[in-house]
């Protein structure tokens, strides 16, 4: 394989499609195994669903025995009102703690969708409070990434949304989690929003997507991923490409989908890039 500036990693979020996060609780130990068979070397789960492994020392121990690097944490949040509440700031604080224990490893930062209800008072709060956060992370060293994301409440989905929260964004503190499954979602081209806001990416997610309604396996949907991947490699990105496999195929096996993503990225994406 030939030597690129970013590593590819895989998201938990393809287990817990099935059941809200129910069918496979506390079984990060087994998703960092397959996601090091798949040959993936990055993993980023979500904080509130790491079960036994949120215990940092156990987390470092299984992590190293696969061969896999926290590559980042998602905080996944409802932050819905003007500052954040007493509960979501224990909650941001316990991740960034855990994020401090792995230098490099990034804080996700996404917001739960709720509704599009007050949107525009809701869009500035959400920006204030990921900045808040955001400062506070990097203060204690940790590196921090906004991903938003695309579904019908969601208030992260329109070309609208993006503009409004990631020009409101303190770059001093975070950068922009692009998901290009959830930019075409939201109606926009992936490569010509990456391109825009290119100097705020420091963290990147990869799901196809063929509109039917949404989300497909990896390679299956129209999401131009090679193309992504050549403009991320000529514009020297080093940070990592994590994927976040949406398709529905993930609702019956998400092992498969895993493996199957580790193998086209290997077999497919890869070869096909130039230079």
């Amino acid at each position: 394989m030939q030597k690129l500036p970013f590593k590819f990693g895989a998201e938990v979020y393809t287990w817990y499609m099935n059941n809200n996060g129910e069918t496979y609780k506390d079984q990060l130990g087994h998703m960092i195994e397959i996601i090091s068979q798949a040959g993936f070397t990055g993993i980023q789960p979500i904080f509130s669903w790491m079960g036994k492994l949120s215990d940092p020392v156990l987390l470092e121990e299984k992590l190293k025995e696969q061969g896999i690097e926290l590559a980042a944490v998602a905080l996944a949040l409802d932050w819905n009102g003007k500052e954040e509440t007493e509960e979501e700031r224990k909650v941001a604080d316990n991740a960034i703690d855990l994020l401090q224990r792995f230098p490099g490893s990034v804080l996700c930062t996404v917001q739960i969708p709720t509704g599009r209800h007050d949107i525009v008072q809701r869009r500035k709060s959400l920006t204030d409070i990921v900045n808040t956060v955001s400062r506070r992370a990097k203060e204690k060293g940790v590196e921090s990434s906004f991903h938003p994301n695309s579904p019908h409440t969601s208030i992260t989905r329109t070309e609208d949304d993006y503009k409004v929260i990631l020009e409101g964004l303190d770059l001093s503190a975070t950068g922009w989690c692009p998901d290009v499954g959830h930019i075409i979602n939201g109606g926009m081209d992936p490569l010509a929003k990456m391109k825009e806001y290119q100097s705020i990416i420091n963290h990147v997610h990869y799901k196809d997507w063929d509109g039917n309604p949404e989300f497909a396996l990896m390679g299956k949907g129209k999401v131009d991923l090679i193309g992504i991947t050549q403009w991320l490699k000529e514009i020297g990105y080093k940070g990592w490409i994590i994927c976040e496999d949406e398709g529905k195929e993930a609702l019956e096996d998400p092992d498969f989908v895993t493996l199957h993503d580790g193998k086209w990225i290997q077999e497919t994406l890869v070869p096909g890039l130039k230079g």
